[in-house]
């Protein structure tokens, strides 16, 4: 049986528990993490070596923190992460608004109730998922969304204006003895900006004219675009020295991290249909993001998100699925042709440069065909497959297609020797659906290095000389 928590002030101090800071206390659980060597924030891919260490800087250092970085850089989940490093929880004066410490009361409901029930005062426990408070900034916040407010039904039962026990909270002091984070910090206006400051530097704030002293115990994360907090001066120069440590994110440097990045957060259907996605096919999905974040006919300002990569590859799935039930198949394999389906998870995350009638489905379609042909290259050459293309010299052609079932391809080309080769080159068990993607990917590779023709209609494509 675990032991009784204490429940009173008195008990409190009788266990031995001693009073310290929401950055002492991550400081001091970060250093424990790193003595056991476990990973700071689990399931956040390929910032070990770049990000993770300036982060564990910061709390070392008792820092304020910034997260720079464009959309899709995990920065949200970066900030949420840091509750791991807060104790499972902590002792707070029963029934208080913003978890004031029971040794030192701050809202004078709770400095009230110490005076009159001294160390007698009761203590209850507030566990760690309680104490990250977060909000998406937008230009209509106001203070009383993250400060507080004069509560009208407050003042209506008698209490005075100037009374504090008139005060409704917000956000930031609910926040009180934990985390607070704010998303995309340029866009609060510049007066909030300036609340938040006080806040953070002088421990105080004004509402409604009264000044109320607040030294709250916090520990304030943000998170901003790159372009908005460093060019368009839209943060107050106080507001920006504030923060102690400022990092920058980035997108995975290899489409290794892509891929760790889609099989961890992308959802799959549930398993009607088993789904089998070749190696290659991931690499295509990633491959396609990473030139999307270098194209020039796509604005890098806002950034190309990692949710790219999760949306096409379950998107990807999806369509082989969609096949898979069709034509009676017993697993879905995606092929290349099912990539023309991502148009519908890629136009929403990118913003193209020009917008002439058409642009867009040229600039998809050619980061689509690059991706394709960079990871053909990075298996095969295209001498490798003579005497397939010897085949089609002779006058062979080949009709592929999203809705064809793999039984046709095996009956056009699924027994040539060079499949075989493919197959063992990229690893893969020898089923009719896996040969089917195989037999594509081939085709499309040779298509790309123009060693075979493609003619397209109504959604099927024929390989020929």
């Amino acid at each position: 049986m675990s032991p009784r928590k204490p429940e009173t002030i008195r008990q409190l101090r009788a266990s031995g528990h001693v009073r310290e800071t929401v950055k002492h206390e991550m400081r001091r659980n970060l250093l424990a993490k790193l003595r056991r060597g476990e990973v700071l924030f689990p399931g956040i891919v390929g910032y070990d070596d770049t990000v993770v260490p300036q982060i564990a800087n910061a709390i070392i250092s008792g820092h304020d923190l910034i997260l720079l970085g464009e959309r899709g850089q995990a920065k949200s989940r970066i900030m949420r992460s840091l509750v791991a490093l807060l104790d499972p929880e902590v002792p707070v004066i029963a029934g208080c608004e913003i978890n004031d410490h029971p040794y030192a009361p701050i809202c004078k409901r709770c400095r009230d109730l110490v005076a009159e029930a001294g160390e007698e005062a009761p203590v209850d426990w507030l566990p760690r998922e309680r104490r990250y408070g977060e909000k998406l900034a937008t230009p209509d916040i106001s203070i009383a969304d993250l400060i507080g407010e004069v509560d009208p039904i407050k003042v209506a039962e008698g209490r005075y204006l100037a009374d504090e026990l008139t005060i409704h909270y917000g956000l930031i002091p609910r926040s009180n003895r934990g985390i607070f984070g704010i998303n995309e910090l340029p866009d609060l206006a510049e007066r909030i900006q300036v609340g938040l400051l006080n806040i953070m530097e002088e421990k105080d704030v004004q509402i409604r004219g009264y000044r109320i002293r607040m030294p709250l115990d916090l520990m304030v994360v943000a998170s901003a675009n790159p372009e908005d907090y460093t060019s368009r001066g839209r943060i107050i120069t106080p507001l920006k020295d504030r923060f102690g440590s400022q990092v920058r994110t980035h997108y995975p440097t290899d489409a290794r991290q892509e891929i760790s990045i889609m099989e961890a957060e992308g959802g799959t259907p549930p398993e009607e249909v088993p789904v089998l996605v070749p190696e290659f096919m991931k690499e295509i999905v990633a491959e396609m993001t990473h030139l999307a974040r270098r194209s020039p006919h796509i604005s890098q300002s806002s950034g190309v998100s990692v949710r790219m990569s999760i949306g096409n590859y379950e998107n990807l799935a999806a369509n082989a699925i969609r096949r898979a039930v069709r034509v009676g198949e017993e697993v879905a394999v995606p092929r290349i042709a099912d990539l023309r389906f991502l148009a519908a998870s890629t136009a929403g995350r990118v913003e193209i440069e020009a917008l002439d009638e058409g642009k867009e489905e040229q600039v998809l379609e050619r980061i689509r065909r690059g991706a394709v042909s960079a990871v053909f290259n990075r298996y095969f050459s295209p001498g490798q497959f003579e005497r397939l293309v010897s085949r089609f010299d002779e006058g062979e052609m080949m009709e592929v297609g999203e809705a064809l079932p793999a039984a046709s391809y095996i009956r056009a080309l699924g027994q040539a020797p060079e499949v075989e080769v493919a197959l063992r080159r990229l690893e893969l068990p020898d089923r009719p659906e896996v040969r089917a993607s195989v037999i594509e990917f081939v085709l499309e590779g040779l298509h790309l290095n123009k060693r075979l023709n493609k003619d397209e209609l109504d959604g099927r494509s024929l390989y020929r000389r």
